[in-house]
């Protein structure tokens, strides 16, 4: 075991999840969310055909390069999560009522989560990939779908899917093909094995 290096790291994110995901995990960090137009992004990728899961990558590059501008010589983590399902990409429910015909939609159905992890120091990418999970929702009744916005409220509208697996989430599934942290939105093994390698984590 060696001592860490005296490396800043910066989450390029606004996301509670991630952030909690690294506090468990022991990680010092601050909190930078990127000024990136995700929108712009994502009509770009589709123009030029590319796959959800180049367009994910994309999405997480752009916002470690937002990261890195505002942050030199620190180590920048930047992700991002789509969701595929039926052959289209999903963003987060704009309320609750979208919420709601979403996991009608997913009930008794696959959808497939992607998740880009970028780890970059100026212009060095230290870390890339991208990681993916398969979800088969339970055949869900109108009744479940009902009580579980009313218990969740607007917590829907926070996730892709509209649902946190390590909540409430957990109930509308009955087969879950995925690393758990990377359904949640972060590649964190990976991630830390790549801190550990350019010395801001001890090994």
């Amino acid at each position: 075991m060696h001592d860490e290096r005296d490396v800043r790291i910066v989450l390029a994110s606004g996301s509670a999840v991630r952030a909690q995901m690294l506090r468990n995990a022991g990680i010092s960090f601050s909190v930078d969310p990127p000024d990136v137009d995700e929108s712009v992004v994502k009509e770009a990728g589709k123009a030029a055909g590319k796959s959800v899961a180049e367009v994910a990558e994309d999405l997480a590059r752009a916002k470690a390069a937002a990261g890195v501008a505002n942050n030199p010589g620190a180590m920048v983590i930047a992700a991002d999560q789509m969701l595929e399902f039926e052959g289209r990409w999903l963003d987060k429910p704009l309320n609750q009522a979208e919420g709601a015909a979403r996991l009608r939609e997913f009930s008794g159905k696959e959808h497939r989560l992607i998740t880009a992890v970028v780890l970059q120091q100026d212009g060095n990418v230290l870390l890339c990939r991208t990681d993916f999970a398969v979800l088969r929702a339970r055949d869900l009744s109108d009744g479940f779908i009902a009580g579980y916005v009313s218990t969740m409220g607007d917590e829907i509208c926070r996730s892709v899917g509209g649902y946190q697996l390590e909540g409430l989430g957990a109930q509308l599934f009955e087969h879950v093909d995925g690393d758990f942290f990377t359904i949640l939105g972060l590649s964190l093994l990976p991630l830390m094995a790549a801190l550990r390698e350019n010395g801001a984590l001890s090994a």
